[in-house]
């Protein structure tokens, strides 16, 4: 099957209705990754399938999950290839999208994505989390295969404003994450993810700052 029709056979089974536009970009964005791999190390396995799959699929099908209103500022921590923020931005043009990593080859092909993908609701951003400066109050922070939830919320730190959500994406149940997580921090939600024509588990964990918590960070 060719990619075009893979890709929208796999968008209709997410439920994400997609322009043409939309779909050049991420067909543009896939040959990019595919092409650059070798020299930024971006993804374990570049062959066509795998890629469609286990990581644009694999972002996008949390996305109806997330809800990400118009206007938001989202920062994905640990982007790497771009993922899940390039897909989500392509699917948000009114919200604002921060791809944040520490590996300078990364950021550098982050910004090559930006450019031939014209994605103006973008910024890329060469740092660690702990020295991240946001330029506007953080509405979502999203991650793919960074790190614990307990030690990014620990990093997060004051980023997690009283209305702020995490949302990470996570292979198996993350239960035993939720439960170790840092006082001040509650999980809203743990789904499950059904991702097209991957047979394996995906769940998305929703994690905020506490009602108490929440009262004295908005006090600050």
């Amino acid at each position: 099957m060719l990619l075009h029709d893979r890709l929208s056979d796999g968008l209709k089974q997410i439920g994400l209705p997609v322009t043409a536009r939309q779909s050049k970009q991420l067909e543009t964005y896939l040959g990019l990754i595919h092409k650059w791999n070798q020299t930024y190390n971006l993804v374990a396995d570049c062959r066509a399938e795998p890629l469609l799959i286990r990581h644009l699929f694999d972002c996008l099908s949390a996305l109806p999950l997330v809800a990400i209103p118009p206007g938001a500022h989202v920062l994905d921590v640990g982007s790497g290839a771009g993922l899940p923020g390039v897909p989500w931005a392509i699917f948000h043009p009114e919200s604002s999208f921060t791809l944040l990593d520490s590996n300078g080859k990364k950021t550098r092909f982050l910004f090559q994505v930006k450019v031939a993908l014209n994605l103006e609701n973008v910024r890329i951003e060469h740092s660690r989390l702990e020295h991240y400066q946001p330029v506007a109050p953080l509405d979502i922070v999203t991650c793919r295969a960074f790190a614990s939830l307990r030690d990014l919320t620990e990093k997060l730190g004051v980023l997690m404003q009283g209305h702020t959500r995490l949302c990470a994406l996570k292979g198996q149940l993350a239960s035993a994450e939720v439960a170790d997580l840092p006082p001040g921090f509650e999980a809203l939600a743990l789904q499950k993810i059904s991702v097209p024509f991957l047979n394996e588990q995906r769940h998305l964990a929703t994690v905020v700052r506490s009602p108490a918590e929440k009262e004295v960070i908005n006090k600050i």
